[in-house]
């Protein structure tokens, strides 16, 4: 399940252990071809990675805090500190060993 950041509230997120939060937007072709291998890897890690999607038209705010400059913009936090981040498109593959890589 995907998590939909609103009111530039990244609360829930910071407060995960491991979560991923998607900086995209509608417009955007590269966010929506990743839309749908986001959501499948939320399935596939669901219990141990928190997958949130953050629309950086509607929360300005999060993405500055953030430092997006460019998307799809994928955020990798932990105990809600930044622990890296992936910047463009990513196959499903690629992206869940770069998860992985977090787990303890």
């Amino acid at each position: 399940m995907i998590n939909k950041i609103e009111n530039n509230d990244l609360s829930a997120a910071k407060a995960a252990k491991i979560a991923l939060v998607d900086f995209s937007a509608e417009w955007c072709g590269p966010c929506r071809m990743l839309a749908p291998i986001f959501d499948e890897l939320s399935e596939e890690l669901a219990g141990k990675v928190e997958f949130y999607s953050c629309d950086v038209d509607q929360n300005n705010a999060a993405a500055r805090e953030f430092a997006v400059m460019s998307i799809p913009n994928i955020v990798l936090l932990k105990n809600g500190a930044l622990a890296d981040r992936q910047v463009g498109f990513m196959p499903k593959e690629m992206l869940k060993n770069w998860i992985e890589e977090y787990f303890d």
